[in-house]
């Protein structure tokens, strides 16, 4: 069985190497869980799909976060986000990472939204903190909204400085224009021009998104793993207590502090704690 519970259980066997090992990259993750494993392109790890489970659907996608401090290192081209179309990650039939889920045994496309966690490192004095967090934690507003607010701030800044006025139609139109990530992505090659040009999107994680900041969330505690799921409803609660049951024993249960923390931005999420 295969999901990201099973996952953060192997971490959960292996927590005393978070604190000495020295690239979080170099983890010993279980490879019988994973479909696929990469340096520096997105997904850093995905769980593999399970074929007949629709309680442990599998396939989440890791990336992986690490820190010689207790802020949170910048996302480089990739915005957070909770969900993934696997479409979009494995962009053509030569992709390293579908050739990777394919020989794992994945059916890729069976699963065509994916969830997305983030395993979270940071070191501070000697002390460590680890969260495996879903991606609604980063991801407030929609990442289309996120851009073309961020575009209008420049565009309004630019306006203002040259004193031009633009009618609310058109400043709409340019909002709605630049709302995708994929415009940035790409390589844009001019003529004549020796070089090429791509916008990269670099996102930072403000204090109130930072998990690992102590005065905004201090109930993550120093050498600790965390385990962090968000929940909207007494239903999805009731789903994330069974999960967890069913993957870790009674005893290994008693290891745990279990509680809710509730975020500045985006509701409540279930915290399962334990001590390195």
């Amino acid at each position: 069985m295969y999901s990201i519970f099973h996952f953060f259980y192997s971490l959960y066997l292996k927590k005393e190497i978070f604190t000495n090992i020295q690239k979080l990259e170099n983890f010993p993750f279980d490879n019988n869980l994973l479909s696929c494993k990469n340096i520096g392109i997105f997904p850093d790890l995905a769980i593999k799909v399970n074929k007949d489970s629709k309680f442990f659907t599998g396939g989440e996608l890791i990336e992986l976060k690490d820190s010689v401090s207790y802020s949170i290192s910048s996302f480089n081209s990739t915005i957070p986000t909770r969900k993934k179309e696997i479409m979009k990650i494995i962009s053509s039939e030569s992709s390293s990472i579908k050739k990777q889920m394919v020989e794992a045994g994945d059916d890729v496309f069976s699963l065509p939204i994916r969830n997305v966690y983030y395993l979270v490192r940071g070191k501070k004095k000697g002390n460590t903190k680890v969260c495996l967090v879903n991606g609604s934690f980063f991801e407030t507003i929609s990442v289309e909204n996120l851009i073309s607010e961020s575009f209008s701030q420049v565009l309004e800044d630019r306006l203002k400085q040259s004193n031009i006025e633009l009618n609310p139609e058109t400043k709409d139109i340019l909002h709605t224009i630049f709302s995708n990530q994929e415009n940035f992505a790409k390589v844009r090659t001019i003529d004549k021009a020796s070089v090429k040009l791509r916008f990269r999107i670099m996102t930072e994680v403000k204090a109130e998104g930072n998990l690992l900041n102590s005065k905004k969330y201090p109930e993550i505690k120093d050498d600790t793993l965390n385990f962090i799921i968000p929940f909207n409803n007494k239903k999805e609660e009731d789903i994330i207590y069974e999960k967890f049951n069913l993957v870790f024993s009674d005893k290994d249960m008693k290891h745990f502090n279990i509680f809710k923390i509730k975020h500045y931005f985006n509701g409540y999420f279930i915290v399962f704690q334990v001590q390195f």
